[in-house]
């Protein structure tokens, strides 16, 4: 459960190569669209959860998507999941899910959480708009994802997993990228929940694999896709997902319609300081190890994709 395939990478970080410089550039124009431009977005921000939905759906416009948009209503208002895809050459009917939910939390602009995550799904869907692989790939910005709503009806990857559910689409593997822009080197800026500091670095500086035990061979799959071509520290871990921090994303609404999933984060509260505060903000976001995270997972989604 906590022994994962490979070596973290350990050492000095190599120059960005200039697609990863590229996929800098752009998370950090995302980031500041999302968290600085258009600021906290929720339902009680409606305004702004509205024009964060219209620049995500412009973006994939842009890179050639046709944009498929889910609404339903949450107190008297329309809310919206985003969904674009690559239709699989082969297997079409096995989809590899990518997501991020789009609003922040009350009182928070929210720049890692989660303004990063969907920065990366919209790289992650150009980086990958080219290309045909073997299963499909879909990419969703998920609305409602944080308090009040959390792990209730009215969250949006709730009512997307249901009704994957009632049409029983096969998922095969669900990816939620959630936090994924803080690092740190200083010895102790990492913590976690009792009793995982036995076992992982007190170092912030990894992105972290995160899945239950029913989601197990997702989790080693992917960090050993991860770890065979990403020079960037990584960490694993598939328990029970009651334990807290677990299922702190959407993929907790998949493991409840039975699919495996995970979350690919920098752990968030046991790491960011500005973690759900006014304080997280654009300038916190160390935007060139997020490409390098980017760059990585854009490959784990191409080996999950293709059989």
């Amino acid at each position: 459960m906590i022994t994962m395939p490979g070596h973290s990478f350990s050492g000095i970080l190599s120059q960005l190569s200039i697609e990863e410089r590229e996929i800098s550039q752009h998370l950090n124009k995302h980031v500041h669209t999302l968290a600085e431009k258009i600021g906290e977005r929720n339902l009680w921000h409606y305004k702004e959860l509205t024009a964060a939905a219209t620049y995500i759906d412009t973006t994939l416009l842009e890179l050639g998507y046709t944009v498929s948009q889910h609404e339903f209503r949450v107190n008297g208002k329309t809310v919206t999941n985003i969904e674009v895809e690559r239709t699989g050459s082969t297997l079409p009917d096995e989809i590899v899910i990518v997501g991020a939910h789009y609003d922040s939390v009350i009182g928070s602009p929210g720049a890692d959480d989660n303004a990063t995550g969907v920065a990366a799904v919209l790289e992650l869907a150009r980086l990958l708009a080219n290309t045909t692989f073997t299963r499909t790939i879909r990419f969703v910005s998920f609305v409602n994802e944080e308090p009040p709503f959390f792990q209730t009806d009215d969250m949006g990857s709730v009512v997307y997993a249901r009704r994957s559910h009632s049409r029983n689409e096969n998922i095969v593997a669900m990816l939620a990228i959630e936090t994924i822009g803080y690092y740190s080197d200083a010895k102790g800026s990492q913590h976690y929940p009792v009793p995982f500091s036995l076992f992982y670095p007190n170092t912030g500086d990894f992105i972290a694999f995160v899945g239950n035990i029913d989601s197990l061979g997702l989790v080693h799959r992917t960090v050993a896709s991860f770890r065979s071509h990403t020079n960037f520290p990584s960490e694993g871990i598939a328990v029970p997902g009651w334990i807290t921090g677990i299922g702190w994303s959407d993929h907790w609404a998949f493991w409840k319609n039975g699919y495996q999933a995970l979350m690919i984060t920098d752990t968030a509260p046991f790491r960011y300081p500005y973690y759900h505060t006014a304080e997280d903000t654009p300038n916190n976001i160390d935007y060139d190890r997020t490409a390098r995270v980017v760059s990585g997972i854009a490959r784990v989604i191409a080996e999950l994709a293709t059989l």
